[in-house]
């Protein structure tokens, strides 16, 4: 099993540790990928969110990407995700060659469709048929990274061929396809020869292991497939330490709040494929009880969290499933000094199941 991090922070939270002028906000960023790089974790994933504080410090994953890069050496360095729809092939390809050369060879990148109508705000187009163009985004951005020429039409109007500048280090990009638990997504992403980059909303590990199995087929069935298992990454909200009862008490209040913060988004999200179901009419005392609720399904099932004993039957559970890597989303809340801290504990849980 492989390890590495993953953010998603809600900008809201933590600002009083970054200060007035919020200069500290990357911090957990930076020394948590210093720390992945010094002690065998696998990458840092970096995701892309807009116009709300839910995953809000991360509107583009190749800038704090090449930040990763900078302060670290091993590390893969990777999106988590980018959201296809919203960007032009050519301009994934072209950051993320960069992102490749600050970090030597180190670059990787998982494709999402999107979920939120606001973020489209930056390309309203794009929204309607973001299923498919998630996957045609797959072989685009594959053929560009290998130097490949891209048809176009110039300014005036005029037909013209381009290639991505600079050239990357590596001939091969490492890419996989963001799924929110669509089996759709899974088998999409196995036919397209891509890993997969999952969580536990709304699915839980019984039906992951059924979508990593239909993936895994969905690989081997591809044309001039390798034989190469593929590669399921699976993010879990993470904090460790040595007393379980401590380690409940110090995430619940700053978890409960992270969870909250993004109700609304996952709520209206279901809301479009729930009809009727309408989250501004909730009360504030519902929202409260149904995040309650929440808590105790992800501390309990969904997470990694307490010790390293108790954290050894999840990693051992998503093995099982036929999870390769376990993104540890590690920046929900905590403070900064205590989820440092808590590294230590998560690197021996490395260590004792790798």
């Amino acid at each position: 099993m492989d390890f590495s991090l993953f953010y998603f922070a809600d900008g809201s939270v933590g600002d009083s540790d970054a200060g007035d002028s919020g200069g500290g906000r990357y911090d957990l960023l930076l020394e948590g990928a210093k720390y992945a790089d010094t002690h065998g974790f696998s990458a840092v994933w970096t995701p892309e969110r807009h116009f709300h504080p839910f995953g809000g410090l991360y509107p583009n994953p190749s800038v704090t990407g090449a930040a990763v890069a900078a302060v670290t050496e091993r590390v893969a360095v990777r999106a988590g995700s980018v959201v296809a729809p919203l960007h032009h092939p050519l301009r994934i390809a072209e950051e993320w060659s960069v992102v490749d050369n600050l970090s030597g060879g180190r670059a990787g990148l998982s494709l999402a469709s999107g979920w939120n109508a606001v973020d489209f705000a930056l390309r309203p187009e794009g929204y309607a048929g973001r299923k498919t163009a998630v996957i045609e985004a797959v072989g685009q951005v594959r053929a560009l990274w290998r130097g490949e020429p891209l048809a176009v039409t110039d300014g005036a109007g005029n037909p013209a061929e381009v290639r991505v500048f600079p050239p990357p280090v590596q001939r091969e990009l490492p890419i996989w396809v963001t799924s929110a638990g669509g089996a759709e997504t899974f088998r999409a992403a196995g036919a397209a020869g891509a890993g997969v980059l999952t969580h536990l909303l709304g699915q839980d590990i019984d039906q992951l292991t059924e979508k990593i199995a239909l993936y895994r087929e969905a690989l081997a069935q591809r044309p001039g497939h390798d034989g190469r298992p593929g590669h399921v990454a699976l993010m879990l909200h993470t904090y460790l330490g040595d007393d379980p009862e401590k380690v409940r008490e110090t995430v619940r209040e700053p978890f409960t709040a992270y969870l909250k913060s993004s109700f609304g988004l996952i709520a209206r999200s279901a809301g479009s494929i729930l009809s009727g179901f309408d989250p501004d009419k909730l009360r504030e005392s519902d929202i409260d009880f149904l995040v309650r609720r929440s808590f105790d399904t992800y501390y309990n099932t969904s997470g990694l969290f307490g010790t390293v004993e108790q954290a050894s039957a999840v990693v051992e559970r998503a093995r099982a499933a036929g999870v390769d890597e376990l993104a540890c989303l590690i920046d929900f809340g905590v403070g900064k000094d205590e989820v440092l801290t808590g590294l230590d504990h998560l690197d021996a849980l490395r260590e004792a199941t790798t």
